[in-house]
This record gives structure tokens, sequence and C-alpha cells, in this order.
């Protein structure tokens, strides 16, 4: 077995090695940076979005709620009647979506016809605002027991 003894050479590198790391690390610019850091995009952020403006809404409005009556008519048996039918909420899931509606979504829904996923992502919503019976907002009522009837005494019988 062999046994290895530190010389004099091993242990210079080693010493100038520790020393030269050192020294890098502790060096630093004279000079401080001035630019403020910047922040990590956030695509949930529409502050500084610019703002829609109220023809543009009043366009799309029109424009996706017109879409939504025509995707509905497509299977349909009977286009007159359920035209007026589907009209209605399809103009509620619009004045939903307008509520939020940001200037990116407008201009690629109205210029170039296509449709973000932003937008579905609040149709979802909206037509499951728009579609749910008004009775179903109060919460699920548990079954209860009927009241008893008030006992009648024997005096109550008679009279």
């Amino acid at each position: 077995m062999k046994t290895y003894t530190i010389t004099k050479n091993i242990l210079c590198a080693a010493l100038t090695c520790v020393v030269i790391s050192l020294s890098l690390t502790g060096c630093s610019d004279e000079e401080q940076k001035t630019e403020p850091a910047k922040t990590a995009f956030n695509p949930f952020d529409h502050s500084k979005d610019e703002p829609v403006t109220p023809q543009e809404k009043h366009k799309f409005e029109d424009a996706f709620a017109a879409q939504c009556v025509a995707r509905e008519l497509k299977n349909s048996t009977n286009p007159e009647v359920d035209k007026e039918r589907f009209a209605k909420p399809c103009q509620c899931i619009a004045n939903y979506m307008v509520k939020d509606l940001t200037d990116e979504e407008a201009e690629k829904y109205l210029d170039e016809h296509e449709n973000p996923r932003s937008l579905q992502i609040k149709y979802n919503s909206a037509a499951f605002h728009c579609t749910q019976p008004k009775g179903l907002d109060k919460g699920f009522k548990s079954y209860q027991a009927p009241e008893p009837k008030p006992k009648e005494g024997f005096f109550s019988k008679l009279f």
C-alpha cells in the first residue's frame, strides 16, 4: 500500500489557487448600476393595457352575439324559431364578456378574426353565468322534515 505525502509543490499550488480565488471574488465594479430592476412579465396584469373604447366594445358585442347565434343555429332543425330563442342568452354572454375585455382581445377578435384562449375562458364563464336557472343562485336546500301540527286540546275539538 502506497502512502501519499504532501510535497512542497502541491502545497504551493493549492495555496496559490486559494489566494487567487478569494481575491477574484472580492473584486467588484466601482460604478454602481443606475438601471432599475426589470419586473418579470405577468400575463395577468392588465393595468398597463390601453382601455377599450366604447365603440370597440359595441362592435365586439354585436359581432360576438351574431357569431354565437350563428353557431347555435348551425345544428338547429327549426332556425326561424330557434333564432329568437338563442338571441337572448347570446346577448347576455356578449354583455358579460365586454365587462373585462382588453384591448388586445378586442383587436384580435375584430381585426384578425381570432379567438384567443382568454376569450374562450371568458366565454365559458359567461355561458355558465347566463344559462343557469335563477333559482339555483340561493344554493342547495337540504331536506327538512315537515313541521308537526300543534296538538289540539280536548275543548278545541268540541267548539
